[in-house]
């Protein structure tokens, strides 16, 4: 019966029949006076074209309802297409990915969005819920499962949820995902609608301000925020105070914020770094400055802080962001260190001035005493206590002459930073300091081994390492092992553009466990030899230093003792 053409069909039968009733009533009535053959074919004219008429009039009624119903469905499909295209213009239009779930077919549909900021094809996109999960990362999928089950069952009335979801790539993009149900006519839930969007930047953003007031709460420097706007009469108005600031100044942020920095200020406030600060603000520079502040209570300290520009998006600047620090312990230091290297320099001048003096005062009563004793040897003594005194008198003489020569040669290093160098060649040093020592030499028996590599030949004053390899072969012969031949080795290379000098004998050593920090020091002495003075070695360390090298020390009693020394090559 639903079914149009049937029931035009069954329509136009009833039509039918009722005429062809009537027309047999009256062939019954009146069949003694009709004609049959002319009444049979009347009566069929008669019921074709009363039957025609009938279903002529059943035909077009139905084609008008049926141009309505066209006309009704072509509305609603133009209706539907505008809606289609809203919906895409929206989808492309923000950068909201839309998501359509049919939650009874499990159909689940996504706007174009879900390609371009996810990077799915087509062909990598699930039609179904289990798809939309599984990229879900592991760590939101239980938390958002929860709560999407809490709304499907109504025990929450919206849906909103942050969670990470999985790109093309592998990758996770942070997303906030609201959604609401469509229901049927029982309350059940049937359709879900979501709209997802990608708020990774304002996820990152907000990790990384968050770090940010970490840094800001738990620093131990001081920071304010200030306004940007200022005038010539006051400086910008805080805005915002870390604890550390309260810590430092007194203050508490309910005190400060809203006042101008110039509440620090006070009677020993240098009004030049104030001008600095107000010219650095007036030109949006950046700058570092000291002054001295006042506290809550009134206490003066030392402030040193950092003005920083802080510009918006357009360029325009919008604060000032201080970090400072209470520096009045640094400074307090600092006046001290002042203090005590003025009197430290002016102690050193007299000790310089001093010892000339007393270098110079010597010299003409040593010499004196030095040439007495010359006259004294041509003497014939027979009294041979008065040799002994005479020639204790003449060691001493001679010892304290050492002595004095060897202070002068420190004092001359110490004061003459820049020296003169020249090409040597350590073979020809070498064979200068061995022609020099040759008596002492002679006294001994020894073995002298040497290796000089050509190019460890360079540019140093030729004089102090003269004075070093002398110093360095007369503790040699001076420290021998008793009935032992003495064993000297001595070689220079280059090696990692440097002169590399090693001078090593097998005499007494020194304990270096006892002994190794006091090696190179003045008036050291490791050894009960009677003429040793303790200066040998503090003047060799003085030297190498002097031309830029470096020296060190191996040392074993019994064994022997290596020096190895190092000079920039030029």
């Amino acid at each position: 019966m639903k079914n149009k053409s049937t029931r035009i069909a069954l329509i136009y039968l009833l039509i039918a029949l009722f005429a062809a009733i009537i027309f047999h009533k009256t062939f019954v009535r009146y069949s003694d006076t009709l004609n049959f053959q002319a009444y049979n074919f009347i009566k069929d004219i008669l019921l074709i074209t009363l039957t025609a008429a009938a279903f002529r009039f059943i035909l077009a009624k139905n084609d008008k309802r049926n141009i309505s119903y066209v006309n009704a469905l072509q509305k609603t499909n133009e209706e539907i297409k505008e809606s289609n295209d809203r919906y895409d213009i929206v989808a492309k239009a923000t950068s909201d990915i839309i998501r359509d779930w049919n939650i009874q077919s499990d159909k689940l549909q996504w706007s174009i969005g879900i390609e371009t900021i996810f990077g799915y094809n087509k062909s990598q996109i699930g039609d179904g819920s289990a798809w939309w999960f599984d990229n879900i990362h592991a760590e939101d999928s239980i938390r958002m499962s929860i709560k999407l089950y809490s709304f499907l069952e109504e025990k929450t009335d919206k849906w909103q949820d942050e969670y990470r979801f999985k790109c093309a790539d592998g990758t996770y993009k942070y997303v906030l995902d609201k959604g609401f149900i469509i229901k049927d006519k029982f309350g059940k839930p049937i359709r879900m609608i979501g709209a997802i969007q990608d708020i990774t930047k304002q996820k990152e953003e907000e990790i990384r301000l968050r770090l940010l007031e970490t840094v800001i709460l738990q620093t131990k420097d001081s920071i304010i925020i200030t306004e940007a706007d200022f005038n010539e009469d006051q400086l910008p108005k805080i805005v915002y105070v870390n604890p550390a600031f309260s810590l430092m100044t007194g203050y508490q942020a309910f005190e400060i914020i809203g006042q101008s920095p110039d509440i620090f200020k006070g009677s020993k406030t240098n009004p030049e770094a104030i001008s600095e600060m107000i010219n650095s603000i007036r030109n949006q520079q950046e700058n570092i400055l000291e002054m001295i502040c006042y506290k809550r209570d009134g206490k003066e300290f030392w402030l040193r802080f950092t003005m920083i520009p802080i510009f918006n998006n357009e360029e325009q600047l919008s604060h000032w962001i201080s970090i400072q620090k209470d520096v009045t312990d640094s400074k307090n230091q600092e006046r001290e260190k002042e203090q005590l290297i003025t009197e430290l320099t002016k102690k050193n001048t007299d000790l310089k001035q001093f010892s000339y003096i007393t270098s110079h005062n010597l010299r003409a009563p040593l010499s004196n005493l030095t040439g007495l004793l010359n006259l004294v040897e041509d003497i014939k003594i027979d009294d041979e206590e008065l040799q002994d005194i005479l020639n204790g008198l003449s060691t001493s003489t001679h010892l304290l002459n050492d002595t004095i020569n060897d202070l002068t040669k420190v004092m001359v290093i110490k004061e003459t930073p820049n020296i003169a160098k020249e090409q040597v060649s350590i073979a020809q040093v070498f064979e200068k300091v061995c022609t020099q020592t040759k008596i002492l030499l002679n006294t001994i028996n020894h073995n002298i081994i040497t290796d000089f590599k050509k190019e460890s030949d360079f540019e140093i004053n030729k004089s102090y390492i003269e004075s070093i390899i002398t110093n360095l072969l007369t503790n040699s012969i001076k420290y021998k092992s008793v009935n032992t031949q003495l064993i000297i080795e001595i070689s220079a290379s280059l090696v990692n553009e440097e002169t590399m000098i090693i001078f090593k004998d097998n005499g007494i050593g020194i304990d270096l466990d006892r002994n190794k920090d006091k090696v190179f020091g003045l008036y050291q002495k490791f050894h009960s030899y009677p003429d040793s003075k303790g200066l040998g070695l503090y003047l060799v360390k003085s030297q190498v230093e002097a031309m830029g090298g470096t020296i060190t020390i191996e040392s074993e009693v019994n064994v022997g003792t290596k020096f190895v020394m190092k000079f920039p090559h030029k």
